[in-house]
């Protein structure tokens, strides 16, 4: 089997990479091989390669500055999936797609179900939103995986601008009105093969497409994650400057884009579906940790 992975200098795609050569052969492009703003471009490209599967990690994730490059955003989030599904489903190819608690308004304290009405606050979610529908509208065999708060060893992120600031900083002001699961690339990518290793026993997601959520188990707060990184690293023999961790609000640290306060996500379709109970967030986040990312040269 030919497997398409977009966004494999991302963090999801960069973890997919490993876990999907076990089940099929990885095709791996970059930006001048599949160009996500130029759209036009991009069934002539599947033409060539001609996949068996094609997973789509790659996304515009810059929150803040997609409110300034709106057009860009939805080109690459919304634009070239839509794209990738008109193709697929004419091929009759089935699509993997990544989207994100950021379709929800973050109202409530109840966890977003699939069902469960978007209503995106910002530009990144409302073009998140519009991809899920593109792809939806091709009508092709897909699975729109829904996750959130995703982090990694690697790239830009929440687990390494904390670890980073705790080696340089001695304060750190850490939203605590903000709740969700943090969620490792790495489980992502795992779970994701599961369901793949699963579906291509059969008919892939001739019965079980559409959305699913995927994130860790569990809930807490930006600041509740920032403690657990630290006193992981702390655990670990990390020499840290830092020696105090206040909880802020959001109000407290005003950003351009607004983010959801609630962006937990209910996992019942993936364990009723697929079998799959993800691991607490502490026990993804502890496997991050021990690789001691943060001495690296």
């Amino acid at each position: 089997m030919r497997i398409l992975l977009t966004g494999v200098t991302g963090q999801v795609g960069g973890a997919l990479r490993g876990p999907l050569s076990a089940i099929g052969t990885v095709l791996t492009v970059d930006r001048q091989a599949l160009n996500l703003l130029h759209t036009e471009t991009i069934a002539p490209a599947l033409d060539q390669m001609r996949p068996d599967l094609i997973v789509n990690p790659a996304a515009y994730t810059a929150v803040d500055l997609a409110e300034d490059e709106i057009d860009t955003t939805f080109r690459v989030n919304a634009d070239a999936p839509a794209a990738m599904a008109r193709w697929a489903a004419a091929q009759n190819v089935p699509l993997v797609h990544f989207s994100t608690d950021y379709v929800f308004d973050g109202s409530g304290n109840v966890p977003w179900s699939e069902e469960s009405r978007p209503a995106p606050l910002s530009a990144y979610g409302a073009s998140k939103l519009a991809g899920e529908q593109a792809i939806r509208d091709a009508g092709g065999r897909h699975l729109i995986v829904r996750t959130s708060w995703v982090y990694a060893t690697q790239g830009r992120n929440f687990l390494r601008t904390i670890a980073r600031l705790a080696l340089e900083q001695t304060e750190l002001r850490i939203v605590s009105d903000q709740r969700g699961a943090p969620t490792s690339a790495r489980l992502i990518a795992d779970a994701v093969v599961k369901i793949l290793e699963l579906e291509f026993a059969s008919d892939p997601f001739k019965d079980r497409g559409g959305p699913i959520n995927l994130t860790a188990s569990g809930v807490t707060s930006w600041y509740g994650l920032a403690v657990a990184i630290v006193n992981g690293m702390k655990q670990r023999g990390a020499k840290l400057t830092v020696n105090s961790m206040i909880p802020i609000a959001t109000s407290d640290h005003p950003t351009k884009a607004v983010r959801p306060l609630n962006s937990r996500l209910d996992q019942r379709r993936l364990l009723n579906l697929f079998n799959i109970q993800t691991p607490s967030w502490q026990e993804a986040l502890e496997v991050e940790l021990d690789t001691r990312f943060w001495t690296r040269g």
